[in-house]
């Protein structure tokens, strides 16, 4: 498999509990890929794009590493993605103007 819709890797990833609430969260335009706001769950991704999902009052940036057939365990999950840092120019120690 080299491609899988936006809404089921997120919900195989386990970022999100249900497959309703991926589309949501796709739908509501709280995802980026590869930089660019995505508005429709059926968005395919691929290994090494880079995910920046908004959820509640966190953000996520995650690289597609693998795709799964179906949803697994924890630790399987944890397989299918590599965490990446947020931006530092956008975090709260910046904006206050402290230096890092």
């Amino acid at each position: 498999m080299d491609r899988q819709r936006i809404d089921k890797w997120l919900w195989h990833a386990r970022v999100v509990r249900t497959r309703a609430d991926a589309a949501a969260l796709v739908a509501a335009g709280h995802v980026r890929i590869n930089g660019r706001r995505v508005d429709a769950p059926g968005r395919v991704v691929r290994p090494g794009d880079v995910l920046t999902v908004a959820l509640d009052r966190a953000v996520r940036v995650l690289k597609v590493v693998a795709f799964a057939e179906r949803r697994g365990s924890a630790d399987y999950a944890r397989a299918l993605s590599e965490t990446l840092e947020p931006s530092r120019a956008h975090s709260p120690e910046r904006v206050r103007g402290e230096e890092a």
